[in-house]
């Protein structure tokens, strides 16, 4: 029993902290707060994902049934579907990546770059990293939606027509990439030392070494939100979408130890994004 109440402690800080969904009131009281209760909710964050990834999925799937069987509708779909997720998140890891954009941008140097990123303003490299990166991620779900997928197996072929299963497949794709994309960056945190402000960065209590226990619980969400997606996604496409998304962290992980020698609570944003970016783009070159 103490270890569901953990488990259920540990999963609503996270929903607290990485998305505006409210967790007020005596449920917040049970809940509680501590740098090392924050830092063993890490774990959680796939979990996040998942809820993430069904918002963006059910406001997908609405307006593909609520718009005209146009070219253009997927693409609005996506853009609004992508919309919804920074609503529910309040832009948390897009705001990362502009921040890591301007700092990586905008000098050379190490302790210029980690300033430039504590700036709370766009500058001309974020914003440019942003909407490019928006475009992307909008253009390849547009594209995920839009292709017609046939079911995966089916003993029976009349159960699933090709409209609905494909509705499933972009779902599905949705919720994965939303999972996958918010575990690898724990890689980060485990590979390099934190190099941010300590007395004012809210990364600080994510800072300190994850346990590995922290590591499972988050591997453990991706493998079972992976393994329900094999029943609409086929393996071998799901296989190279986390192989692009791993080989998008590695090299995320890479420039940041060669720029800034570790990273910060921006560069933990800006690698989400990349990773879920190139979970749909492994899709989409599977299909």
């Amino acid at each position: 029993m103490n270890f569901l109440a953990d488990f259920i402690r540990e999963f609503l800080l996270a929903l607290q902290f990485f998305t505006r969904i409210p967790v007020t009131g005596r449920l917040a009281e049970w809940v509680g707060f501590s740098p090392e209760l924050l830092r063993t909710s890490a774990g959680h964050l796939p979990g996040v994902g998942i809820l993430v990834g069904m918002v963006a999925a059910a406001v997908y799937l609405l307006l593909q049934t609520l718009l005209p069987d146009v070219p253009l509708a997927p693409l609005v779909a996506a853009a609004l579907s992508t919309a919804a997720t920074v609503l529910l998140t309040g832009g948390f890891h897009e705001d990362g990546l502009a921040d890591v954009a301007d700092g990586l941008g905008g000098s050379f140097d190490r302790d210029r770059a980690l300033q430039i990123m504590k700036d709370s303003r766009v500058g001309a490299f974020g914003a440019m990293a942003l909407v490019l990166a928006l475009l992307v991620k909008v253009g390849l779900i547009a594209v995920l939606g839009s292709v017609e997928v046939a079911p995966v197996q089916s003993d029976e072929p009349g159960d699933w027509d090709v409209a609905s299963w494909s509705d499933a497949y972009i779902g599905v794709a949705l919720i994965a990439a939303h999972v996958v994309s918010r575990g690898l960056p724990l890689l980060v945190i485990h590979l390099l030392p934190h190099v941010g402000d300590s007395a004012s960065s809210k990364s600080r209590p994510l800072a300190g070494h994850i346990a590995p226990a922290t590591l499972l619980v988050a591997l453990i969400w991706c493998l079972a939100v992976l393994a329900l997606a094999s029943l609409v996604i086929d393996v071998g496409s799901l296989l190279v979408a986390c192989g692009f998304a791993v080989i998008a962290l590695l090299w995320m992980a890479y420039r940041f130890k060669q720029r800034l020698q570790g990273f910060t609570g921006d560069c933990l944003g800006a690698t989400q994004q990349i990773c879920e970016i190139a979970f749909y783009l492994g899709l989409v070159v599977a299909l």
